[in-house]
């Protein structure tokens, strides 16, 4: 696919690389985030989640739902369709034995949005096995992550700086005797 395919689509260039790499658990996913009431009201569409969890693409037209009051993207929904999809795709990728939350968050208005914005957010496995390096020596960390909402062009509407703090889940201990009660029911 070429660059001048993709804008004819109203894709971003980014959109070449994984045209058919998601699958029925992520497909559902994605589906499931759309018809979520708080995500779906900020007038945004997960339009893609890779098969890894490691890309996800966000479309924002400019609709009745979305515009303010001067006829632009209104700012709520340009946050709205972001918010969460670092925190979400780091729950995927680090897996059960990670704390993630969404710590802080800016936005930075570049220019009016005055057609369809897309974002891609992606993380990358040097950046995963780093967090889990640096945990292996810190109980606690804070990541700053930037996406862009660009035009079909790659123009940037907004910038949006996400901080996610991300720490190992305590271990759970053993709760003592528990073999000892466990067999004293069964022998009884």
């Amino acid at each position: 696919m070429t660059q001048q395919t993709a804008a004819t689509l109203q894709l971003p260039a980014f959109a070449e690389k994984h045209a058919t790499g998601e699958c029925f658990t992520t497909r559902l996913m994605r589906w499931g985030f759309n018809w979520l009431p708080a995500y779906r009201r900020t007038g945004a569409q997960i339009t893609y989640i890779a098969r890894d969890y490691c890309e996800v693409r966000v479309k924002l037209p400019l609709n009745w739902k979305t515009r303010n009051y001067v006829g632009t993207l209104f700012g709520g929904s340009m946050f709205g369709a972001v918010d969460g999809i670092h925190l979400v795709m780091l729950i995927k990728l680090l897996g059960s034995d990670y704390v993630v939350w969404d710590k802080a968050s800016t936005i930075r208005f570049r220019q009016p949005g005055r057609t369809a914005l897309y974002a891609r957010v992606a993380l990358d496995e040097p950046e995963i096995e780093s967090i889990r390096t640096e945990l292996i020596d810190r109980p606690k960390l804070d990541r700053v992550f930037e996406i862009h909402l660009t035009d079909s062009a790659g123009n940037v509407h907004a910038s949006i700086e996400k901080t996610i703090h991300i720490r190992r889940k305590a271990p759970q201990p053993d709760t003592p005797g528990m073999d000892e009660a466990a067999a004293g029911v069964l022998s009884t």
